[in-house]
């Protein structure tokens, strides 16, 4: 009896070793197998979930399968910079970008009003991810080659591009002065291409004159620095011949510097008035109000189309609601987010979506734009938007008989 049961100590005993160590061999099984799999060509490779998954491991680990593997020659900063560019890009936002320092004295000089290239402004056609032309430069050799607005951009000196690569798209297109760039563009299904020579592009875009029935009349076809000035000075020269009543030409106006408009807007809100509203990404409210009084006390017709976009919107948008303008034309382009411009201490810069801003009925603009009070088609036969003859400008037409009463 005492021997059998000495016997079935001895077995338990051995059946717990037993137990224990296929315990243990099956945990370290699983350990591992989680650790190590393998891929399609049989290769053991680490398993992402044992490693840490922020940004900078898994860089540093596609660094290093790089600097093991690679057959190629490896520059370290292009690879830098493409892994920021890819990152900006996979935010899908059309008006976010990182601007390298190599680009950042062309990408500032633009800002300004002063830059070499054909004369364009460009978006983001997202319908079909192409580079669309906003509008040419007046007078700039874009214009004058017969670029016209809705073009589609699809080739750059033979290199096809999307609408994902507009910042490298637009350095291209830019470059020394004299020298030509070729184009492939796509209008109404057709394929057409441009020889077009690179010019010093200083924007002008304050025009004014005098029309009938001492009516002013001021163009402006972008907001940089100095606008709001170069606007006050033309009214005032326009003060002297007598007006009585203003029209502000908003057509194919793409946007630029907000605070330019902004002023613009206070030479013509009461004071205090509310001009502009924006909310960011934690739902922070700021209002801009009018600052001083009025300059300008008459009646105002601002002409808008398809084109009118970005500060030209918050312009247009302010003026309708504050009762301080009637708005002539079409439907404007509806861009209504704000970009912050940030330059990086390594000279790089991006330009990233901070807010979106609405007119001071809290009205949206983003993807909506401004349906103006007086809704006036150009005639079918007027191709180019850019240069219309007095004649058939039917909205001019009609901002002028607005302001006859």
């Amino acid at each position: 009896m005492e021997n059998e049961n000495k016997a079935q100590k001895i077995y338990k005993i051995i059946m717990l070793v037993v137990i224990t160590a296929f315990i243990t061999f099956f945990i370290t099984s699983l350990s591992l197998y989680t650790f190590f799999t393998k891929n399609e060509d049989g290769i053991v490779v680490v398993d992402s979930n044992k490693e840490s998954s922020d940004l900078e491991s898994k860089l540093n680990r596609f660094k290093s399968m790089i600097d093991k593997y690679f057959l190629g020659e490896v520059d370290e900063e292009k690879l830098e910079e493409g892994a920021i560019k890819g990152y900006i890009e996979a935010l899908g936002d059309p008006y976010t970008e990182y601007i390298s320092k190599e680009d950042m004295e062309d990408y500032t000089s633009e800002i300004l009003g002063n830059f070499v290239g054909i004369g364009i402004y460009m978006v983001k056609d997202d319908t079909n991810n192409k580079i669309s032309v906003l509008s040419p430069i007046k007078d700039s050799p874009a214009e004058k080659a017969g670029i016209l607005p809705g073009d589609l951009i699809v080739k750059i000196d033979g290199i096809e591009y999307t609408g994902d690569d507009m910042t490298v798209a637009a350095n291209k297109i830019k470059g020394e002065e004299n020298s030509n760039v070729k184009l492939e563009i796509l209008r109404d299904g057709k394929t057409l291409e441009f020889d077009i020579k690179r010019e010093k592009i200083v924007t002008n875009p304050v025009i004014s004159e005098k029309l009938e029935n001492n009516i002013g009349y001021i163009s402006l076809s972008s907001f940089d620095e100095e606008t709001s000035s170069e606007f006050k000075q033309k009214f005032e020269e326009l003060q002297k011949q007598n007006i009585t009543s203003l029209i502000i030409d908003l057509r194919n106006n793409g946007g630029g510097i907000v605070d330019e408009a902004i002023n613009i807007a206070d030479f013509i809100a009461d004071k205090d008035s509310k001009l502009l509203i924006t909310i960011d990404k934690n739902k922070k409210e700021e209002t801009t109000k009018a600052k001083e009084d009025p300059i300008i006390n008459m009646p105002i017709v601002v002409l808008v189309n398809e084109n009118t976009a970005s500060a030209s919107e918050i312009l247009a948008g302010a003026l309708k609601d504050l009762n301080k303008a009637t708005i002539v034309g079409t439907k404007t382009y509806g861009k209504g987010v704000i970009q912050q411009f940030i330059t990086l201490t390594d000279g790089s810069g991006l330009k990233i979506t901070s807010e979106e801003y609405y007119t001071p009925n809290k009205s949206t603009i983003n993807k909506v734009g401004i349906e103006p009070n007086e809704v006036v088609e150009l005639p079918a036969t007027v191709k180019n938007t850019l240069s219309i003859d007095r004649k058939d400008d039917t909205q001019l037409k009609k901002a002028i008989e607005i302001l006859k009463k």
